[in-house]
This record gives structure tokens, sequence and C-alpha cells, in this order.
């Protein structure tokens, strides 16, 4: 894959989701953001508080590290660590847009364990940090996206290619939005 492909990817991809929010999120009622089909599934308001939190931690981290490299120099391709591969290719959606894998989140990040997290301006929020997510992603394309290590979220130890942690990044919040798709479109979900 070369830097301008995978950044092209994760603009179009933030770009949909920004898009998908603005128009569906924005007008869903209280009613609509707190409804669950079933006790143990997240209601859209949880979901996008979730993804919420997640960019309150990697927004910073991106920031950080592409202003304070030394690796300016960009390179026309990219290739993925194992690592990183693994852990993107493990959010991505499958063909037909179904999550292939389902993951437990961590305490901090998860609104059934911390109900504090659903604020009430979660669509708002989403939308501002997917806005500054694709300045971020603009800024990326003027380091070298292979030797900028980002810090992931459950261990600080444990770091990332500035590229794969994009991809990831990208790749979890699509699949928070298909999770949203998916709760809109359900025939029990309430009409306002």
């Amino acid at each position: 894959m070369t830097t301008v492909q995978l950044l092209q990817t994760v603009r179009e991809i933030t770009q949909s989701n920004i898009d998908f929010m603005a128009k569906y999120g924005r007008k869903m009622s209280d009613a609509q953001l707190a409804w669950v089909p079933n006790p143990g599934i997240w209601s859209v308001a949880q979901i996008i508080a979730h993804v919420n939190e997640y960019g309150k931690y990697y927004h910073p981290a991106f920031i950080k590290k592409i202003e304070n490299t030394r690796f300016t120099s960009t390179k026309e391709a990219f290739i993925s660590s194992p690592l990183g591969r693994s852990a993107w290719k493990s959010m991505k959606l499958g063909r037909l847009n179904n999550i292939k894998r389902k993951f437990r989140a961590q305490k901090g990040n998860n609104p059934s364990h911390d109900p504090t997290l659903v604020t009430g301006k979660e669509v708002e929020t989403f939308i501002q940090q997917q806005e500054e997510f694709l300045t971020i992603i603009d800024k990326a394309a003027t380091v070298n996206l292979r030797r900028v290590k980002i810090p992931i979220s459950i261990s600080k130890i444990v770091r990332l290619r500035l590229g794969d942690a994009l991809l990831f990044v990208t790749y979890h919040n699509q699949r928070h939005i298909q999770q949203v798709t998916n709760l809109k479109d359900n025939r029990n979900f309430p009409k306002k």
C-alpha cells in the first residue's frame, strides 16, 4: 500500500462517518439515542461515547508524535508491521459490512461500566473529533508513517507504526458506525 492510498482510505472513511452522523445522528431523539434492542447491547449514545473516549486518547497521541518527530521525510510505500496489520485487520469490517470479531471494551472506555461517559453531547463531540481527525490525517502526510510510533491505549509499552495506528482507529470508528447503522435499521428502532 502506498502512503497516499493509506491516507486517502482513512480520510474517506472518516468523512463518511462524519456525513452519516451529521445526517442521522443529529436528527435522533433522546429516545432513539438511548434505545437498546436487548440488555447488554449498547445504545447509539453509548456507542458514540465509547468512540469519543478513544478519540480523547488517540488524537492527542497522534498530534504529539507528529509534531515532535524527527522523521519528517515521507516515504512513498507504507509497510505494516505484523502487529499493526493484525490490529487493524481485527477491527476492519467484513465484505458485507459485518463485524467479524467481537471485542470487550476496556472498563474505562465502556459506557456499561461507566455511565458517566454518556453526557448527552455524544453526536456533536463525535463530529468535532472526526473533523479534528481529518486535520491529523493531513498532518500525518508530512511525516514518515512507518518510523513514527504511537503507544496503544491499553499499553504504553506496545507501539504501532503511525500508519497502522491511523488504520486501526479508522476501522474501529467505522465498525462502531456500522453498529449505529444496525440499530437504526432495526425494525423496532423508535420512530422518534
